[in-house]
């Protein structure tokens, strides 16, 4: 077991140039969950192309009030794809099933969440996801310390932004970093 001293949960992880994982490229992950059990998070930029809000809640046989909502799907990860959560905003609550990250941003993987979305009774903001990013115990903190992530705090602005392509941008800019002077490789003039 690692010495567990650092809890992300609640923070962004920012995917640097030269990580060498091609399914996080330019990725920023909101973290869930992070503990000595390891942590869990959502890509937060990657639009899952061709799937559209109202089918999947027409093949779910949830009842739309609205044909247009504005809910994007996303790519949360390589991990249970098949598999939704709903990051969202801290004041909507399911007794038992939404996780608190903290006061502004909670997780809910339920059915009700997504009828109460499609009633306009959900929460003030949502990201829907499929699948999720996962790293075993020690695992996340290893690929910092070998600078794969940059990490910051969240933001509601960032997270629930619908300009997925600046995401990654907006990310480093809370930290005072310029994208063009990243490198993709380390130790190099």
């Amino acid at each position: 077991m690692t010495d567990f001293t650092m809890d992300l949960s609640g923070k962004l992880l920012i995917a640097m140039p030269g990580m060498g994982d091609p399914r996080f490229d330019k990725s920023v992950v909101f973290i869930c969950a992070h503990s000595e059990e390891g942590a869990m998070g959502l890509i937060i930029n990657q639009p899952a192309p061709d799937l559209d809000f109202a089918d999947l809640l027409e093949q779910l046989k949830i009842e739309v009030a609205d044909p247009d909502l504005p809910t994007q799907i996303h790519i949360g990860g390589p991990v249970e794809h098949g598999r939704g959560f709903v990051l969202h905003s801290g004041e909507y609550d399911i007794a038992d099933s939404t996780l608190r990250v903290d006061e502004r941003f909670a997780m809910t993987a339920t059915l009700e969440i997504l009828e109460d979305m499609a009633r306009h009774r959900g929460p003030r903001d949502a990201l829907l996801a499929l699948g999720y990013s996962g790293w075993a115990p020690g695992q996340l903190e290893s690929e910092i310390a070998q600078n794969g992530w940059l990490t910051c705090d969240a933001s509601r602005e960032i997270v629930f932004s619908r300009d997925n392509a600046q995401k990654w941008e907006l990310a480093l800019a809370t930290l005072g970093v310029d994208p063009l002077t990243l490198s993709a490789s380390a130790g190099r003039a």
